[in-house]
């Protein structure tokens, strides 16, 4: 089985900073550190993002912003989307029994054929 390493954000910090200067390339990094190029990119991202007791930058700031927006976007959609079910069950729930609605002929515009539910 083999061990995985674990690094001190230090070091990671030094190796994304060195990326960042321009110091060295990646391909050099990788081969001195022992590391892979898919990790010195996550470490990128994760700096940019200011998870190395660092500052984040202002791109990764407006980045994790706009996630949270989607998330949040998602979220109210999936609520919209139950609520509009169960207005539409509760609605049809009386026809189905047999009743008749006392409003008489509104039930197609509540029932948001005529409202563009």
């Amino acid at each position: 089985m083999r061990n995985q390493r674990s690094f001190s954000l230090e070091f990671k910090r030094q190796v994304v900073e060195e990326l960042l200067s321009g110091e060295s390339r990646p391909a050099r990094l990788c081969r001195r550190y022992n590391i892979s190029r898919s990790i010195v990119y996550h470490w990128k991202e994760q700096y940019g993002r200011g998870k190395f007791d660092n500052e984040p930058t202002e791109e990764a700031a407006l980045r994790d912003r706009i996630e949270k927006l989607e998330r949040l976007v998602g979220k109210l959609t999936l609520e919209n989307e139950f609520l509009k079910r169960g207005l539409r069950n509760s609605i049809s729930q009386p026809q189905r029994n047999g009743k008749s609605s006392s409003s008489g002929g509104t039930s197609s515009a509540v029932s948001g054929r005529g409202v563009g539910l």
